[in-house]
């Protein structure tokens, strides 16, 4: 009987099991490699290496988030007027950033800004507005003396859910942006939303991650 191999699409749509996204984010590699103006096969590179890059074994972590910084600028360079290769980069730029330290984020700062400033101009619609919430994240993650700023943290983060309202990441961070105001109450209610909300088949996985992590904020506040 012969051997018909998974599409990568339908391995990535299984990535809590990371079995299957190293299968796919292999899959999409080699494609580039045998076709280096792959567009589709970059961007998805990145997009794959940038959840291995959260998820996979700690020693292994820099490595892909690195490698879906170079696949994702290959497709923004493919395709420069398409958002996904700049969403890609500066979301694999934004986890190197908070999780290698100071020296990581003052040297991605300014180009994680630009990269979803590009986006932003691009299409603000894109991926329900997933430029708006990284902006966001960026604006409450960088230290005021570098351009941080809660007011604009919320601002974008405000923006992101007008294209979807039920977004558990974005509700997330508004939490958290909120609680760093004081406004514990209107925080507890964005928690309990990201609770509540239904999962999006698209992105399953990390709605129930967001729902994991609303639960343990929303039991330290009680």
């Amino acid at each position: 009987m012969a051997f018909h191999a998974q599409p990568p699409d339908q391995l990535y749509a299984d990535r809590a099991n990371l079995a299957s996204a190293r299968r796919a984010a292999d899959a999409w590699a080699a494609e580039l490699t045998g076709n280096p103006t792959a567009f589709d096969a970059a961007w998805k590179l990145a997009r794959a290496d940038y959840w291995l890059g959260g998820h996979a074994r700690e020693n292994e972590r820099r490595t892909f988030l690195e490698a879906g910084i170079e696949a994702g600028r290959k497709a923004a360079a493919l395709q420069p007027s398409r958002p996904e290769g700049h969403f890609w980069i500066a979301a694999n730029m934004g986890a190197l950033a908070e999780s290698f330290g100071l020296r990581a984020g003052l040297r991605y700062r300014k180009p994680i800004r630009e990269e979803l400033e590009t986006v932003l101009k691009i299409d603000p619609a894109f991926m329900h507005g997933s430029a708006d919430r990284a902006l966001g994240r960026w604006y409450f993650k960088v230290p005021g003396l570098f351009g941080g700023s809660d007011k604009k943290a919320e601002a974008h983060l405000r923006a992101s859910l007008t294209y979807n309202d039920r977004s558990t990441i974005s509700r997330f961070f508004l939490a958290e942006v909120l609680l760093d105001t004081g406004r514990k109450e209107e925080a507890r209610a964005e928690i309990q939303r990201v609770i509540d909300a239904p999962l999006d088949p698209d992105w399953a996985p990390e709605d129930l991650e967001y729902k994991a992590k609303a639960r343990a904020l929303l039991a330290r506040l009680k």
